[in-house]
């Protein structure tokens, strides 16, 4: 263990070297829109880079290179004469531009790479402001490939999905370290204020080895602000009709040449009681948390090293229930029926990054975190209380194959999680450990195949040896058309009782069964997953735009269902027979015209599991989702910087299955269907200069509320109570106002 200590000492990726080239490549326009995807090669090599979201590259120098080709597909190549390594600005210009035609854009706030193996949406910091976006629960709004609902009636808990798996299948990272899993699998979108988030990368499918086995459906990463790009001073004040109050601010500071400091300060709190449908429960909970985050940042570029160190504590505290409830008196008893969730949870996490200056397309990375999590709660009469305490480290090293079309990454990973958990008077105390190596081929011809093959065996101490293999495809079938293809598998533990929280809130008895496994007696959950999928990108009266079309199967080998079927019993089995989810997905991204962007995104699902009681559809999956999207800004005023943001989305679900209550009494019986529910949101900017704006928006304008969410509302400690059967918005419209205030 204490080798591992060490190791948390030790810190990722990405550095400068002063024998690279820098630069940004821009549309040839005046509002310097960023080009990401352009191919930057040196002329008579295959030595070349891929420029990113914000249009950067960085790539390998010598004095024999002087001619850098840069180009794209649409836009006149040019090249360029370097005589040193230095920073560069080019912009290109459209092959279709006319002297008589002004051509402008702006950087898209979403994106998908034409040039990525991967199938990965890129959303930037523009696209989070685009709603309220208060945690991560909350910035997938604007999005057709997450889902969001709420968990259950009465915690207020946001759960995601993406082709058509809840959260747990999905790795969840910030900034490339897993860390919403285990005891924080339930809230831990919640503990991560947008505030914080610089941008999240959304890839669908298998990922890379590199993180890990357990994804499944997909991953998603979170990018921090980096204290030397953040503001110096950042203020953003939030206030909601339903009594919601939110405070966020970020202090950075240059200490020395090589370092920089941030604190980063959340405070949320909702002390007031709704209850819009007369239930006599709450509508959503009270709530006070306080979240703070001190990260490092040093960087020198003479020696070709960056490293991060973040410290963060978190307080959240949680109150919901009856509306007369109160815990001093009638915490579990039969007085009132309510809940208390108190979380404190505390990380350290750190990255050093090492470029070899001397060969630069060689560098090594070190990234390690560790977390402590306790959570004491109680639900009615049940009690949950979860410690987790989790250490991971991460060694990778990149280097070329001959020439840079040829590329590897290689590395070795560690993780230890222990948990204790106490289920009313059962203790559940496990220990997991595993060590595994990993490595990862990638072919980049920028012209026309992008291939990346991963491999990594692990050792387990509970799930034995097993390999995951992991391959990514994309290839250009023709000007601006892209497709991709995926395969990989994943393995995962099943932690049954923190990410299945909802079902304490109900009076359901809990049953694990067949339980000869290594976990509850349960065995880890197998699956492939399977995808393709086509970018198109066009031009329509002069104006840009793409279609994207996807088609994803995860298919369980093997999978521990969570059977609801019985409304008195939730029970836990290993599967015995088919489950699989497939996911298609369309979506149309169109500027009609300056400044004005639409997305329009239709999304079918058929995920169906082997239950006991026969093969179903999964419960609250709708099989039909619409998606629309509608963006507008104002130019802007050159002499006071003055601008508007207009934003609008509309959500429509379809009708979603819901589990069976055929043997409750017939009062407390739901129909086998939920209805059809839709949303609308919006929110208006005003920015009044670079320092100041100001936001008014509305969640579910059309004021769309689930009627009567919480089954036996009136009973509730009888056999029939639940409060799992959550499809649609339960408190109605909510409108809020902000203001956001930074000092450069």
């Amino acid at each position: 263990m204490k080798q591992i200590i060490y190791i948390i000492l030790l810190l990722p990726l990405f550095a400068i070297s002063q024998s690279e080239l820098k630069g940004t490549v821009f549309e040839d326009n005046a509002s310097k829109t960023p080009l990401p995807g352009a191919n930057v090669i040196w002329y008579g090599t295959t030595v070349g880079d891929v420029t990113d979201f914000d249009g950067k590259f960085t790539i390998p120098y010598k004095k024999e290179y002087n001619k850098l080709i840069i180009s794209y597909v649409g836009y006149k190549t040019d090249t360029l004469l370097i005589s040193s390594p230095k920073t560069i600005t080019h912009y290109l210009k459209p092959t279709s531009e006319l002297d008589e035609i002004e051509i402008t854009s702006r950087k898209k706030p979403s994106s998908i790479s034409y040039l990525s193996s991967q199938n990965v949406i890129n959303v930037s910091s523009d696209e989070l402001l685009k709603a309220a976006c208060c945690n991560l629960s909350e910035s997938f709004e604007t999005n057709p490939s997450i889902d969001v609902n709420f968990a259950d009636a009465v915690t207020g808990t946001r759960q995601i999905k993406m082709l058509g798996l809840t959260s747990p299948y999905i790795l969840i990272a910030t900034e490339n370290i897993p860390s919403i899993r285990g005891a924080s699998q339930a809230f831990g979108l919640s503990f991560i204020p947008g505030t914080w988030v610089e941008s999240i990368q959304i890839t669908k499918g298998a990922g890379s080895v590199v993180n890990g086995y357990e994804s499944i459906a997909g991953q998603i990463n979170a990018e921090l602000v980096k204290p030397t790009t953040d503001d110096k001073l950042f203020v953003n004040l939030y206030g909601a009709s339903n009594a919601r109050l939110e405070l966020n601010t970020h202090f950075n500071t240059k200490v020395s040449d090589k370092w920089t400091t941030g604190v980063y300060l959340h405070g949320s709190t909702l002390n007031t009681k709704h209850d819009v449908n007369n239930d006599n429960f709450l509508d959503m909970p009270l709530y006070n948390q306080v979240n703070v985050m001190n990260r490092w940042q040093y960087t020198n570029p003479e020696k070709g090293l960056v490293s991060f160190i973040n410290l963060k504590y978190l307080k959240d505290d949680k109150q919901t229930g009856e509306i007369d409830f109160n815990p001093e008196t009638d915490k579990l008893t039969t007085n009132n029926w309510g809940s208390e969730i108190d979380t404190e949870r505390y990380e350290v996490s750190a990255k050093l990054g090492y470029v070899n200056a001397e060969l630069p397309w060689q560098s090594i990375g070190v990234q390690a975190a560790f977390s402590g999590h306790q959570q004491d709660s109680y639900f009615g009469l049940n009690t949950y209380d979860i410690e987790h305490n989790s250490l991971y480290a991460n060694v990778i090293y990149n280097t070329i194959i001959s020439d840079s079309r040829h590329k590897i990454k290689t590395g070795i990973s560690y993780t230890y999680d222990h948990y204790d958990e106490l289920v009313n008077t059962t203790d559940f105390n496990r220990t997991e450990n595993s060590i595994g190596g990993f490595l990862e081929y990638n072919y980049f011809n920028l012209d026309k195949l992008n291939v990346t093959a991963g491999l990594r065996v692990d050792r387990h101490n509970l799930l034995g040896t097993f390999v995951t293999p992991r391959l990514h495809l994309r290839y250009t079938t023709w000007e601006k058309g892209v497709f991709r293809a995926s395969v990989g598998r994943g393995k995962r533990s099943a932690n049954i009782l923190a990410e299945n929280q909802k079902l304490f809130s109900t009076s359901r008895n809990i049953n694990i069964l067949n339980t000869t496994g290594a976990i509850y007696g349960l065995d880890p959950e197998i699956a492939w997953n399977y995808g393709v999928s086509f970018l198109q990108g066009f031009r329509v009266f002069g104006r840009k735009g793409e279609v994207i079309a996807d088609f994803y199967r995860t298919d369980f080998k093997n999978q521990v269902v969570v059977d609801y079927e019985n409304a008195q019993q939730v029970n836990f089995y290993n599967l015995a027979g088919e489950s699989y989810a497939n996911s298609f997905q369309v979506e149309l991204h169109y500027e009609p015209f300056n400044n004005f962007n639409t997305r329009l995104a239709y999304k079918n699902y058929d995920v169906k599991t082997q239950f006991n009681s026969g093969k179903l559809e999964r419960p609250l999956t709708p099989k039909h989702r619409f998606f629309a999207n509608a963006s507008y800004e104002t130019e802007v005023d050159e002499g006071e910087s003055r601008q508007w943001k207009f934003d609008a989305t509309y959500n429509w679900l379809g009708a979603q299955r819901l589990s069976s209550t055929q043997n409750n009494p017939i009062q407390y019986q739901l129909s086998e269907y939920s209805k059809t529910v839709a949303t609308f949101n919006a929110q208006v900017t005003k920015v009044f200069s670079p320092k100041f704006e100001v936001y008014l928006g509305g969640e579910n304008i059309f004021n769309t509320r689930q009627e009567n969410p919480i089954v036996s509302a009136d009973n509730p400690f009888g056999s029939s109570f639940d409060t799992t059967f959550v499809y649609g918005p339960i408190f109605g419209a909510n409108y809020y106002a902000g203001l956001r205030f930074k000092i450069k």
